[in-house]
């Protein structure tokens, strides 16, 4: 008997904010599989297993799903946010490339981003043209990810920045800053969203020219704004019309 798989996003934090059809989906789970800090998320409840796993271990977790599926488990992955943003989804989809179960019915079950939940604290930040781009070099070169920053700068997007900063990567963002204000952007308007919709909740509005780089963990979202943003009040916007 093939079972299925649901790719679901749990959102920022708040469960408010986890979507009824992700809900379900998690109330019908024989399994739950992902980064333990999201496993951790899900309600227990009789006959439900739990599996989580280390960090950086996305292919190993996606073929674990996989392969639960195919032995008749109805399994959901777990990511943060929206699975298809810089999460589960697309390692899924490389590991079903590999693997022998593809008539594993799959779901993809969208949720709220960080970015998302981040602009709505602040205001309308992403209301006209905007990027994402994530600043971890695990995956892609550094070379390309400040290639990325100044195009996105000179196209004059507003961009958010997700990975920001961590341990093993204390430079990453600081470099970005440089990068961002070598292309004429000290001017800008940056959010400094930290664990947004939990109550370790910080929202912080400075001037790109003032951010630093012990501003943003792995818990922060920055959100860079054009060159047209502005404030009105304690809010953030981009007009709709492009300057």
């Amino acid at each position: 008997m093939t079972g299925s798989l649901a790719i679901a996003g749990l959102g920022p934090g708040d469960a408010a904010l986890v979507t009824p059809e992700v809900s379900a989906a998690l109330a019908e789970a024989t399994d739950v599989v992902g980064y333990a800090p999201y496993v951790a998320r899900v309600p227990v409840r009789e006959g439900l297993r739990l599996h989580p796993s280390d960090n950086r271990m996305e292919l190993q977790r996606a073929g674990e799903a996989l392969k639960l599926a195919a032995e008749g488990r109805n399994v959901v992955i777990v990511s943060s946010g929206d699975p298809g943003v810089f999460a589960m989804a697309a390692a899924v989809f490389e590991a079903l490339e590999a693997s022998p179960a593809k008539d594993v019915t799959i779901r993809v079950l969208p949720g709220v981003t960080a970015m998302l939940a981040a602009a709505a604290r602040a205001g309308a930040p992403l209301g006209h043209d905007f990027c994402a781009i994530n600043l971890s070099d695990n995956l892609k070169p550094r070379e390309v990810i400040e290639r990325r920053l100044l195009l996105a700068a000179e196209a004059d997007f507003s961009i958010a920045l997700y990975n920001p900063s961590s341990a093993s990567r204390p430079d990453g963002f600081r470099r970005a800053l440089e990068v961002l204000r070598e292309a004429g952007c000290g001017e800008r308007i940056v959010i400094f969203a930290r664990a947004v919709t939990t109550p370790k909740e910080r929202i912080e509005t400075v001037l790109l020219r003032d951010a630093r780089p012990e501003m943003a963990d792995m818990a922060t979202l920055v959100i860079i704004g054009n060159s047209a943003t502005r404030r009105v009040g304690r809010w953030v916007y981009a007009p709709r019309r492009a300057s």
